[in-house]
């Protein structure tokens, strides 16, 4: 996900009926951190970036197994990839634009 995705989606992810997050406090801890990542410019990424990174992309492949996308019932294992920035359906939907 673009962060400007990811930006959308954790201020989705957060608006309550009673209440809403500020957007620069919505989604959790990490979907923040990774949010401030991709953000940055290469060169302005940090060690601590970079172990939030592998942290992130090992808890994605660990979310996604072998399944490369949801099935009908698992919205939230595809909400949970995409607070951590990864949307499993985009690439389904980003192979089917180029045919």
């Amino acid at each position: 996900m673009s962060s400007r995705e990811l930006s959308e989606w954790l201020r989705t992810r957060s608006a309550h009926q009673d209440t809403e997050e500020l957007p620069d406090r919505s989604g959790t801890p990490t979907g923040q951190h990774v949010l401030e990542i991709l953000q940055k410019r290469r060169g302005d990424l940090t060690a601590d970036d970079e172990r939030t990174m592998r942290r992130v992309v090992d808890r994605i492949h660990a979310e996604r197994g072998e399944e490369p996308e949801p099935k009908a019932g698992q919205e939230n294992w595809r909400h949970r990839l995409m607070s951590l920035g990864h949307d499993p359906l985009k690439e389904v939907r980003d192979a089917a634009a180029r045919k």
